[in-house]
């Protein structure tokens, strides 16, 4: 029964009103965009109002993209009727406390232990592929508060399709399960949460090898060895990534999957030896890096890894930045055109520009790449510890002088505790 007049939900209200706003703002009438949506005028009539709530995260993403926005800023965390408010990086941290609790345990306990037969209230696994598929899209997007929460609810109920699949489905129930502990680890590597992202790495290269795909195992080893350099664990770090790389190159494979692979790989070496301080070591894994993606020719997604000519550009940028080459890093970074990439990757490179102009003391130009890396990837400036890092620097050197926006920006993110 959906709620009318004086129990309409003030989350679902406010909700609607933001919808409404976006809208009108776009100048869209209510029909094209209903039909946009592929529903009838008076559904969005009903949504806009607060009577019809929006819980499907996959119709929220639908709202969010045709409107142009991010699905933060139509269902921010904090329930206000009011603006809403950019989180601040205590508040995101917090939002990924409960996936943080369920990788603590074991997500199928239940199943294992109880008698009763619950495969009959078992959703088919093309639901469960498309939760998947919506949960690396919110990784891509940077929008890891809604990756927490679909994660909760989405991964008992694979860890159960695994061990209630029959033999035909076994392989498909256990590489969505290892899709799903990739993101996650993804997700968790982009908050600096490392121990958690090490945890969703190592289920994921068991899902992965439980489902016979080699190279989800080894895109699976990607994401730990991303976790070990967080963890500042380089040797760990290193032994990963080239025994990945040393079965990967011994297969012979030339195929687009496993070059993008191969080549994602090498980038993870190269972000090793940068840590490492290892200037030569680094720029050769680059320039493996890059002699792979040219033999792709073309800018992929295989594995979610974004691996191509641009995705090596931006990684260029970093490794320069980390070995305190500035200058190379401008060079590279400014030719850069990573628009058709995730916000997550666009962010990336804006917030290593901001990292090579504060090495060059530039600060306003400093401040400007950072800013505009907190419009398209707001939840990785605000808790990335090389994005504090810097804010924080900027406002040392600017002393009493810092501008406003540079003050507000370290409030959003902590950057001054």
């Amino acid at each position: 029964m959906k709620p009318t007049g004086k129990n309409v939900d003030p989350q679902d209200r406010a909700f609607g009103r933001r919808v409404q706003k976006f809208r009108k703002e776009r100048r869209r009438t209510q029909s094209d965009f209903a039909a946009a949506l592929g529903k009838s005028d008076s559904w969005l009539s009903q949504v806009e109002r607060g009577v019809q709530p929006v819980q499907r995260m996959d119709l929220l993403q639908q709202i969010a993209d045709e409107l142009g926005v991010s699905v933060q800023q139509l269902r921010p965390s904090a329930s206000t009727d009011g603006p809403s408010q950019t989180p601040t990086a205590q508040s995101l941290s917090n939002d990924l406390d409960e996936t943080r609790r369920l990788l603590s345990g074991h997500p199928a306990l239940q199943t294992l232990l109880t008698d009763r037969d619950i495969s009959a209230t078992a959703r088919p696994l093309e639901a469960l592929r498309g939760d998947v598929d919506d949960l690396w899209a919110l990784t891509h997007a940077g929008q890891l508060a809604q990756v927490s929460t679909l994660a909760v609810q989405l991964l008992p109920e694979l860890e159960r399709a695994v061990r209630m699949a029959s033999r035909e489905l076994q392989t498909e129930s256990s590489l969505l399960l290892s899709r799903a502990y990739q993101a996650l680890s993804a997700a968790f590597v982009r908050q600096d949460e490392a121990d958690a992202a090490w945890v969703a790495a190592d289920r994921a290269v068991f899902a992965a090898e439980r489902s016979g795909d080699a190279l989800h195992v080894c895109a699976s080893v990607f994401r730990m060895v991303q976790a070990f350099v967080r963890l500042r664990s380089l040797g760990q770090a290193e032994h990963a990534a080239q025994s990945a790389i040393g079965a990967l190159s011994a297969r012979a494979d030339e195929s687009p999957e496993s070059l993008s692979v191969l080549g994602s790989l090498h980038l993870a070496l190269a972000l090793v030896r940068a840590r490492a301080s290892a200037r030569a070591e680094a720029n050769e894994e680059i320039a493996k890096a890059r002699a792979i993606a040219a033999q792709l020719g073309a800018n992929r997604n295989d594995f979610n890894l974004e691996f191509g000519p641009v995705n090596v550009e931006i990684q260029a940028v970093s490794t320069a930045v980390d070995l305190g080459d500035a200058g190379e890093a401008l060079d590279i970074g400014l030719s850069i055109d990573a628009g058709e990439l995730s916000p997550e990757r666009q962010g990336r490179l804006l917030m290593d520009l901001g990292r090579a102009h504060a090495q060059r003391r530039h600060g306003g130009e400093a401040l400007d790449c950072l800013l505009r890396a907190e419009a398209v990837a707001p939840e990785m400036i605000q808790t990335h510890q090389a994005a504090r890092a810097v804010i924080r620097e900027l406002v040392l050197v600017a002393g009493p002088n810092a501008p406003r926006e540079l003050l507000e920006l370290a409030d959003r993110a902590d950057a001054l505790d």
